[in-house]
């Protein structure tokens, strides 16, 4: 089998992908970026290994052989499942194999923003703690998450593991389903005006699709607390980067915390970029999921399914 990986570098240089070699003839290209690019190294694959790059009719026309495309990821927005289907090609992704990081991440992005920790830790470090009389010092407030109402959009296996921590830290949960579809009973189902509404601390841990494109707009932020925090662990456009910008600088909610943007790197035109307060936004570089054990498990994940589909079994397929 011809092996190709169109964006070896996703899964970190410091994580070995030599299992892959004991599947077939792996061919890796560190990123890959146009179509023209995609075209020409797929061309021979019988299955492809991606992370970003768009698989479709015009990247797959000329790959005659692909018999499976394998994500190095969760999401597979980036496949068209109806195209690959109907060339009989599956697509595989990888589940669960980031979620202890991403929930991690959560809540480092929430208790960053609610005890201020940046403004104290730049306090200490510009010499105005050594310059003050008195031990302590405690100039922003800042508050617990003990008895504060934490809201969730998505309550798969990420949002139940924040539910989890949160009710830990003494918070009541309570979560919106997009779809209408979940089966959760641990916690609170609420319509999206209630969770908008309650929330003190809302995460968002959605996949992007129609429904949740877009979901967090003027309208919806206006709606929220004025000391509500938003943290956005899940997609970029979930969340509408100027329509949240203008709702921090107006003050209508405390503060975001956001590890996705609409359109990645950050660009200079997202006026998020402009926002140098981090009391009010912290951004990460989409980094939430990539702990050293995360892209660990997503090599072995990629590994695990390539050996099965070479078995003849079926192994988290998404266009079944």
């Amino acid at each position: 089998m011809n092996i190709v990986s169109l964006e070896r570098n996703t899964a970190g240089l410091d994580i070995s992908v030599d299992c892959w070699k004991e599947l077939g003839n792996v061919t890796c290209y560190g990123n890959t970026v146009t179509t023209e690019e995609i075209r020409e190294r797929v061309k021979d694959a019988d299955i492809i290994i991606i992370n970003k790059s768009p698989m479709n009719e015009e990247t797959l026309k000329d790959a005659p052989n692909v018999k499976l495309i394998c994500e190095l990821a969760t999401g597979y927005d980036n496949c068209d499942l109806a195209y690959c289907k109907s060339r009989g090609i599956k697509v595989t992704n990888v589940r669960d194999y980031s979620t202890d990081m991403v929930a991690q991440h959560t809540f480092t992005l929430a208790l960053a923003l609610s005890q201020k920790l940046m403004h104290y830790d730049n306090y200490v470090k510009s010499g105005a703690y050594s310059a003050q009389p008195g031990f302590s010092n405690f100039d922003v407030p800042f508050y617990e998450l003990a008895g504060k109402t934490w809201g969730i959009v998505g309550m798969g296996n990420i949002g139940r593991k924040v539910a989890k921590i949160a009710t830990a830290f003494g918070c009541k949960v309570i979560f919106h389903s997009i779809t209408g579809k979940s089966t959760c009973t641990d916690y609170p189902q609420v319509d999206m005006e209630t969770l908008l509404a309650e929330s003190d601390i809302l995460s968002l841990h959605c996949p992007l699709s129609d429904l949740s494109r877009n979901l967090v707009d003027r309208e919806a932020l206006k709606k929220m607390k004025q000391s509500a925090i938003l943290i956005n662990v899940a997609r970029g456009p979930v969340v509408n980067n100027a329509d949240l910008y203008e709702a921090l600088v107006a003050g209508e909610i405390q503060a975001a915390g956001l590890d996705v943007l609409e359109k990645e790197p950050l660009e200079l035109s997202n006026p998020l970029s402009q926002l140098k307060d981090s009391n009010k936004l912290i951004i990460t570089p989409h980094l939430a999921w990539a702990s050293v054990e995360a892209r660990t498990r997503c090599v072995q994940g990629v590994y695990e399914n390539i050996k099965a589909f070479l078995q003849g079994e079926e192994r988290n397929v998404v266009n079944p």
